[in-house]
């Protein structure tokens, strides 16, 4: 079995009835559940198969059968139509709801098609019986959307009205022997009293019973509620039109204004012709000539038989020539497709077919070799080819138009996200109140702190690692290291500067000042050995050890550059950090004084010389309040379980 496939304008409809109705979280839901998109457009075709999808997952999530799922969505869609401005068409079907289903068939075929060339649109018929109800024969190939009519017929009742109707299903039977069309549907229709007009109705009857034609004119507050009670579809318009006792035309002018009509009688044998027809179809003209010869019905699906065309003489008619009846000369052009209205004559005994090329555009009048001058002056296709031809280029522009807005979307959305990942890619290489600023367009001066503690570290025998080993070793080496360094930093709230080769480099208290800078960093670096004796030199397979140094005291700190910004310290804190881990030993905190001051156990190194800065009394840190658990960020005994 082929796909079946349906324009976009249904899903978005189905999507917009779910955020109105559920809201935009539900739909989100159904929407992963089912699989599908989150946009569509409108003049675009999609598979079925997502709309089934659609729905299901809808019943599923709200907890609803499918038949009130798409009772539901028939009766949005009315709302969706006349959100979009189709309101205005939807009115002008007809004065009353039987009028209105009338027609239904007309604007499928008559509008719709135009509009979405590729639509495989539904076909109407509409019975009516003595008792009032209405019978709407619904014919399709897909299978399973009767209750969305139900919600569309009930939601056009109300919305264009004011009435309530009884709706349901009466038959369903396939008709594998139609020539598309497989499902028929018969949808019983009762129709209750208007309720803006209940009890409205007897009181206008009664002034048509008691009162005069001329009175009634004449008294304009009268002709205005009777103009409104007729426009509400609740009493007929009605007047007695005035007939000639005999046509006052030959059958040679009558031909030629009506260029396209068909006359045949009961036996399908052509009586008449309209010139225009005779002019494409020679052959029609001789003696014996029988419709069904030159012609088959392509809309309604039905035989070629008189009854059957007088049983469906409320629809629309398309018939299209056999291409075996067209002249030689025709060639490989299109068929004739004639549309119009089938008229029994009583008197007759016959059917005249009022009809009109089904044309929609100059390129298609251009295929079959045929001129506006064919078509009579009094008929409005003239015009509606003319103005079509305009429409079509605009429909172009706007699907184009469309197709950028969701493209931009798209880009949007990718822009959103790449600001994302740049912003966090920024707070990785500056503190988040520094890049916060630098977002907001805000230029960043450089701020002086008058006490900050600074860590250095580095590796022990980096460079034999690197003169024994490949350089992807080393760089797997100390990206493994540098992992658990980083997710120290955030366990003891310090800011992690840069790194340069092995060189690791932390400070506390800053950007944002604290008086606990001091032990954050400590505890930092001694979290760093802890750390650090989880990874193997790939050298000689056993663990890494690294130096440590720390030193605390003012500094000045600011962002350095544009193409590469970075956030840099400045100052002799800076200098003296890093000679405390250069003159440091493996696997020990090395600290100076002035970190010392702040209380740590420590254990005295005693007058060290220092490069640069002479003999300087420090210290090694010794442990710390915290265990090895809680420097580490892990979970401690207490709290496992």
């Amino acid at each position: 079995m082929s796909h079946v496939f349906q324009y976009g304008v249904i899903n978005l409809a189905f999507r917009g009835y779910l955020v109105a109705t559920y809201g935009e979280e539900k739909w989100e839901n159904i929407r992963q559940l089912a699989g599908v998109e989150d946009s569509y457009f409108m003049n675009t075709s999609y598979d079925d198969a997502i709309m089934e999808k659609m729905i299901m997952a809808a019943s599923r999530i709200l907890g609803l059968d499918d038949s009130t799922v798409l009772q539901q969505y028939g009766e949005y869609f009315i709302d969706f139509c006349m959100e979009a401005g189709y309101d205005a068409i939807l009115r002008a079907l007809g004065g009353n709801l039987q009028d209105m289903l009338d027609n239904l068939d007309y604007m499928h075929y008559g509008y719709l098609t135009i509009t979405y060339t590729e639509m495989n649109a539904p076909s109407f018929q509409v019975e009516r019986r003595q008792d009032g109800e209405i019978l709407l024969h619904y014919y399709t190939d897909r299978k399973g959307y009767a209750d969305m009519v139900i919600g569309q017929v009930r939601g056009c009742a109300k919305k264009f009205f004011n009435t309530d109707i009884d709706m349901k299903i009466v038959s369903q039977r396939y008709e594998e022997d139609r020539s598309a069309k497989r499902e028929h549907i018969v949808l019983s229709i009762k129709e209750t009293v208007c309720k803006r007009t209940k009890g409205r109705g007897r009181k206008i009857k009664r002034r048509f019973t008691n009162e005069t034609v001329n009175a009634r004119l004449l008294a304009l507050d009268r002709w205005s509620s009777i103009r409104d009670a007729v426009m509400d579809g609740c009493v007929p318009e009605t007047f007695d039109a005035v007939y000639p006792e005999q046509l006052l035309m030959d059958s040679k002018t009558f031909c030629e204004i009506l260029p396209f009509h068909i006359m045949f009688d009961e036996e399908l044998h052509v009586k008449q012709l309209g010139t225009v027809v005779q002019k494409y179809l020679p052959a029609v003209r001789f003696p014996g000539a029988r419709m069904d010869f030159f012609f088959h019905i392509l809309h309604p699906e039905i035989p070629f038989y008189i009854e059957h065309i007088r049983t469906s003489i409320s629809s629309q008619f398309i018939l299209e020539t056999r291409r075996e009846k067209m002249p030689s000369s025709w060639g490989g052009r299109p068929t004739l497709i004639l549309r119009g209205q089938m008229i029994w004559l009583s008197q007759h005994q016959c059917m005249v077919f009022m009809c009109s090329p089904k044309v929609t555009s100059l390129s298609e009048l251009e295929e079959m070799n045929m001129h506006l001058s064919d078509i009579a002056l009094h008929d409005v296709l003239r015009d509606f080819v003319l103005l079509n031809q305009q429409r079509q280029a605009e429909a172009e522009l706007s699907k184009q138009l469309e197709m950028k807005k969701e493209e931009l979307r798209g880009m949007s959305d990718a822009l959103k996200a790449m600001q994302k990942k740049t912003e966090k890619l920024l707070e990785t290489m500056l503190p988040r109140p520094v890049a916060e600023q630098l977002r907001d367009g805000k230029k960043v001066e450089a701020a002086s702190y008058d006490e900050v503690t600074i860590l250095f570290s580095d590796v022990v025998t980096f460079t034999n690692i690197c003169s024994e080993c490949k350089p992807t070793q080393v760089v797997t080496m100390l990206n493994e290291m540098y992992m658990r360094f980083d997710r120290l930093t955030t366990v003891h709230d310090v800011y992690k500067v840069e790194t340069i080769g092995d060189a690791y480099m932390v400070t506390g208290g800053l950007p944002i000042p604290t008086r606990t800078h001091a032990e954050r960093v400590v505890n930092m670096g001694l979290a760093m050995h802890l750390a650090a004796a989880n990874v193997k030199s790939p050298a000689t397979g056993k663990i890494l050890q690294i130096r440590v140094g720390i030193h605390s005291g003012p500094t000045v700190a600011g962002v350095v550059g544009e193409k590469m910004p970075r956030y840099c310290l400045f100052g002799d804190t800076v200098n003296t950090a890093s000679r405390m881990e250069s003159h440091g030993i493996p696997g020990k905190v090395h600290i100076s004084m002035k970190t010392y001051k702040r209380g740590f156990v420590c254990a005295s190194r005693g007058p060290t010389e220092i490069k640069g800065k002479g003999l300087m009394n420090t210290y090694f840190v010794e442990s710390s309040a915290a265990t090895n658990n809680q420097l580490l960020g892990l979970p401690t005994d207490s709290t496992a379980g």
